[in-house]
């Protein structure tokens, strides 16, 4: 009896098969290459077009995207606090991971409403005393002016018009602007609750991620992100030491200053410090802006003290705090805070050195080659 013979796979000139699908592996295995190369060539095509339309769609959604991403990476390096309130024990009960997280929001809003309580009011107070005098200090100012030598060559009346001009247009673009603060309000809310779900179910989402790849790329793969990880929590932790730094010893020289609203300025300095080069400038600003409303010389105690500030910060405190938490260069620093600044603005310079963190991490595993 003679071995039956599978049936043979015919092949046209443009190099399609048919009845492809019903052979057996082993048939499979043994189709002509021609076969093999054009389903190849298929395949590479497809993955092309879906790159090609994952890429727009993700350009479409950019914004979308980048508040979902902020939202992780801010719950990833907030997730080592709430995991240092769950080891607290109370005899044999310690709290919770949704417990956890409510009382790291609570403590947070509490101390931002004890905050304003305490350092708005004399803000307020002395807006409503500018407003109020203010009639009665334009006219004194105008006509000490209108006393001065040459002061009918220096075009008041034209200024004063000028003036009201750009008062009024001020106040049409803070009007016109409302609705796109308003959908800063919003991103920055729907981010705020993003993270607190990527805090409570973040660890279903990363499980789920891993199961796409292979077991052994799963498991390596899995030990570099948590390697990732712990370095950002470390950026967190050092960058936070920073900010306290900044804003302890703010708040101490405008003390002694004698500056308006100390500890207002003090804490916003170091809240702003968060965002890499623009944060203190800002603060810097309208700091010494607020010390010239009483003398130059406060002023100038601003602007020095921040001066000296910034040397000793990048001599001494960036290198041994920044450099153990993110191990990175500074050069590597500086670009990923341009890039960072360029595509997201403030939120992007936000998540800048964090994000070149996870890169360096990632690179470091799969690209650097290792003698």
């Amino acid at each position: 009896m003679k071995d039956e013979q599978p049936p043979a796979v015919e092949i046209d000139q443009s190099g399609k098969e048919s009845a492809y699908e019903l052979l057996t592996p082993a048939e499979k295995r043994e189709t002509p290459k021609e076969v093999r190369e054009a389903r190849t060539m298929r395949g590479h095509i497809l993955f092309f077009f879906a790159v090609i339309l994952a890429g727009a769609l993700a350009w479409r959604l950019r914004n979308v995207l980048e508040i979902v991403y902020v939202s992780a990476l801010f719950a990833v390096v907030l997730m080592p606090i709430v995991q240092e309130i769950q080891r607290v024990k109370v005899r044999k009960w310690s709290p919770p991971r949704p417990l956890a997280i409510i009382l790291l929001v609570v403590v947070v809003m509490a101390s931002l409403v004890l905050f304003f309580m305490l350092c708005l009011p004399p803000v307020l107070r002395d807006i409503h005393t500018f407003v109020e005098e203010l009639p009665v200090k334009v006219p004194e100012l105008v006509g000490r002016i209108h006393r001065l030598p040459m002061s009918d060559k220096l075009g008041l009346d034209s200024l004063a018009a000028k003036s009201q001009n750009m008062a009024a247009s001020a106040a049409g673009y803070v009007f016109s602007s409302v609705p796109m603060w308003l959908a800063h309000i919003f991103d920055v809310v729907t981010a705020f609750i993003l993270c607190l779900y990527f805090m409570l179910e973040g660890e279903y989402a990363y499980d789920y991620f891993l199961s796409f790849f292979e077991p052994e790329a799963r498991e390596r793969l899995n030990k570099t992100l948590i390697k990732a990880e712990h370095r950002m929590s470390k950026w967190l932790l050092g960058q936070g030491s920073l900010m306290l730094i900044l804003g302890t010893t703010s708040t101490i020289v405008f003390s002694l200053l004698h500056v308006r609203y100390a500890i207002l300025l003090g804490v916003l300095m170091g809240l702003f410090n968060i965002i890499p080069v623009a944060g203190g400038i800002i603060t810097i600003l309208l700091a010494g802006g607020v010390a010239a409303l009483d003398s130059w010389s406060k002023m100038a105690g601003v602007f020095l003290f921040y001066a000296i500030y910034v040397q000793v910060e990048n001599a001494y405190l960036i290198p041994r705090i920044m450099k153990t938490s993110v191990n990175l260069m500074g050069l590597a620093v500086l670009i990923a805070l341009l890039v960072g600044t360029a595509l997201g603005g403030v939120a992007g310079a936000l998540v800048a050195v964090p994000t070149a963190a996870l890169l360096a991490v990632l690179m470091d595993e799969y690209m650097v080659q290792k003698a």
